[in-house]
């Protein structure tokens, strides 16, 4: 295992960006992060990233399980440093942003959700 992080909270902004199709995305953040991201942010746990992470890992979200199509050039930094990067459910081969991490696989929604629930990636 890579990276394995437990889920406390989420901010009130992120069904918004996630339930939206062209948007489709969650931000990941320590749950240390300042408030005015953790409104945007999904919160977790403080957890080290153990390795880094490659295309075709599997990364699994609250029981959900994906695929990682592409990283941002940022991505592995800040979320060695900060527990922070985008998890872009559209998959595809090019990062949509420097700290984003594209994924593809289950659908997921702001119901699948849960405080508790896991981000592994193997």
């Amino acid at each position: 295992m890579k990276y394995n992080a437990e889920i406390t909270g989420w901010g009130s902004e992120v069904t918004a960006l996630l339930d939206d199709k062209d948007l489709n995305f969650i931000i990941i953040f320590n749950e240390t992060a300042p408030p005015e991201l953790a409104e945007i942010s999904v919160l977790h746990r403080v957890a080290p990233l153990l390795a880094d992470i490659n295309v075709l890992d599997t990364l699994i979200l609250c029981d959900k399980v994906f695929t990682i199509t592409a990283i941002g050039d940022e991505a592995l930094h800040t979320l060695r440093e900060l527990g922070h990067c985008t998890l872009s459910f559209k998959g595809g081969n090019e990062p949509e942003r420097p700290g984003c991490i594209m994924i593809e696989g289950d659908e997921f929604t702001s119901k699948d959700l849960v405080k508790g629930g896991t981000i592994e990636i193997f």
